[in-house]
């Protein structure tokens, strides 16, 4: 009887002098019977370090142009292969060079390309700096923005979820309205028509991906103690509640809006699937809290799966050199990336 088919992970090392090349190393290696990964970055500076992390690791560089001729099957099982996208300038741990952006930015490009022509099942991605790219030359505000924009996808949601854990009883998963918006302006960006698509997108790829039949949405309120009856704010009752009910009169199991400061309570979140904050912090700042570098990073709406870890750069761990960063988060994008690929491929 065949083996069964591992999925083919896409994962893009992120900042060169960052430690997204060590933690994506790292953690394919580590996972190599789990999944079958492709490292996308400069195989040379990959290869050197990966001698220094554990000879033991094999890689297989590869062109972007010998996959476009003849795919990735001739790579063997006991190796990972590296896309090889070079670097303009010499890598050194820690320290930024701009010389590098626009490499690094082509490590997206060919990321996608790999997924929209069948080589890869998912994306998985390390953290890049934005500033180095835009430095470059090239106006770049996020993974998550670029992805969107590449795939001519209009409307995006970002997701980011964790396992249980110590301090957590059972998994979580947290959605934004917005993202990184300042506070000011996030009343304003609240937009009925916006909401609605949001509350679609996190049930379709809920559903789709994560192979939940009937996905529980609750949904948070933006002011304190969700307006008071609109005392403290009428958002909920103008904007959040209708959609809601929009949303509910289409099939959607959703509910609110909750006050945020008790809605992350064992007794709302024991049976619910996914919570939906309105701004960046009134999620996260619970998630990370409970899960941080432990967690994972998740886009949805777009028409291919991408993942990423909880976390940055983390250019100071980079400069001590190799052994200091914490592969965790990035085994879970991994991870999740592989369940949600089998079951977008089984659905």
């Amino acid at each position: 009887m065949p083996e069964p088919r591992l999925p083919v992970i896409a994962l893009t090392v992120g900042e060169p002098a960052g430690i997204g090349p060590e933690i994506s190393l790292r953690a394919a290696w580590s996972l190599r019977h789990e999944v079958r990964p492709v490292l996308i970055g400069d195989a040379a500076y990959l290869a050197m370090l990966a001698n220094e992390i554990d000879p033991a690791i094999r890689l297989m560089a590869v062109s972007i142009e010998a996959v476009r001729n003849y795919g990735l099957s001739a790579i063997p099982a006991d190796r990972m292969s590296v896309i090889d996208c070079p670097l303009s300038a010499h890598v050194v741990a820690g320290q930024l060079d701009p010389r590098n952006g626009r490499a690094v930015l082509h490590t997206l490009d060919v990321a996608i390309e790999t997924v929209e022509q069948g080589w890869c099942d998912a994306v998985v991605t390390a953290p890049l700096q934005k500033s180095t790219i835009n430095d470059a030359g090239v106006k770049f505000s996020g993974h998550t923005e670029y992805f969107a924009e590449k795939t001519h996808t209009p409307q995006v949601v970002m997701m980011l979820a964790c396992e249980a854990n110590a301090h957590l009883p059972q998994a979580l998963r947290v959605a934004l309205a917005t993202t990184h918006l300042p506070l000011k302006d996030v009343p304003q960006a609240i937009q009925p028509e916006h909401l609605l698509r949001t509350i679609q997108i996190i049930n379709i790829d809920l559903r789709d991906k994560f192979g939940l039949l009937q996905p529980r949405i609750l949904v948070a309120g933006l002011n304190p103690h969700a307006g008071e009856n609109g005392y403290l704010g009428t958002e909920e009752i103008n904007v959040i509640t209708p959609v809601i009910q929009q949303a509910q009169s289409m099939g959607v199991n959703v509910s609110g809006p909750y006050p945020a400061d008790t809605l992350f309570q064992q007794k709302y979140l024991a049976d619910a699937d996914c919570v939906l904050a309105m701004y960046h912090d009134q999620g996260l700042a619970v998630l990370k809290h409970a899960s941080f570098g432990l967690g994972v990073n998740i886009t949805l709406g777009l028409p291919l799966i991408r993942t990423s870890v909880d976390h940055g750069t983390a250019l100071d761990l980079a400069a001590k050199g190799v052994g200091h960063a914490d592969i965790r988060s990035m085994q879970v994008a991994i991870r999740t990336a592989a369940v949600m690929a089998k079951n977008k491929t089984s659905s």
